[in-house]
């Protein structure tokens, strides 16, 4: 029988390897699989940095100008159209009376007349509470949607014939709309400040507009915080007429 400590040792456990070399391959599968998205995300670009990205503003300034040409190129082809159709149409003049006073009650026509300009602008820049008046929140400091809709919605009370926002005639489609600081109107993009124009009685405009209960809370805002607020009359004004399209779902005969 042979002596235990002149036997040869035993075999010795290996470390465990696998386990490891599982765990290496995983991550740099892992990285692989990052850098191919990273890739194919940036295209080739950098995308530590924007500066090779089209920032949002820079979108809406690119829109607002290829909507603009193409409101040019509308009215363009309208005028042609116009004067195809006035050739030899068989219409009569009564006929045409009508269909011109269709046009400047639809707005596609120019207008002129004595008008009314309101002006609406942003609070001064580091604006603060006049006295007696709690301190502005971001939001009171701002022209909001519906205090373009309270000027435009009170002309048109107070009997216009025609109203103008910006460089643009509105006609009964017509949606005045914000998206933050700025005023989305027909396609175009505006900020202020915002000029709202409208031909008529001059008297019977400014009492409109006196009456109107959501412009008397705007003025509250006006001597809290000194948003802008202007009134300017005009001895005779001209309104464009409306060069865009007319997107029109339902439509009733008018008698």
């Amino acid at each position: 029988m042979s002596n235990s400590a002149d036997s040869p040792p035993g075999p010795v456990r290996r470390p465990a390897r696998r386990p490891v070399r599982l765990l290496t391959a995983a991550v740099f599968a892992l990285a692989g699989l990052i850098f191919v998205t990273s890739f194919n995300t940036a295209k080739g670009t950098n995308i530590r940095t924007d500066a090779s990205l089209l920032k949002l503003s820079d979108l809406i300034h690119e829109r607002d100008r290829k909507n603009a040409e193409l409101g040019d190129t509308t009215a363009a082809v309208r005028r042609e159209i116009d004067v195809l159709v006035g050739r030899d149409d068989g219409s009569t003049e009564a006929g045409n009376a009508r269909v011109r006073a269709l046009e400047k009650a639809a707005g596609t026509e120019k207008l002129t007349g004595r008008a009314l300009t309101v002006t609406l602008d942003d609070a001064p820049p580091n604006a603060t509470a006049n006295p007696g008046y709690p301190e502005p929140q971001p939001n009171d400091l701002v022209i909001h949607q519906q205090d373009l809709q309270a000027v435009v919605n009170a002309l048109w009370q107070g009997g216009a014939e025609g109203i103008r926002v910006m460089d643009q005639r509105l006609i009964s489609t017509s949606a005045v709309r914000c998206v933050g600081n700025t005023l989305i109107l027909q396609g175009r993009v505006y900020s202020p400040p915002y000029k709202i124009t409208a031909i008529g009685d001059q008297d019977r405009l400014r009492k409109a507009l006196t009456d109107a209960p959501a412009i008397q809370n705007y003025q509250l805002y006006v001597k809290a915080y000194e948003l802008g607020w202007k009134i300017d009359e005009h001895g005779e004004e001209t309104l464009p007429g409306y060069t865009g399209t007319v997107d029109l779902h339902y439509a009733d005969p008018v008698d």
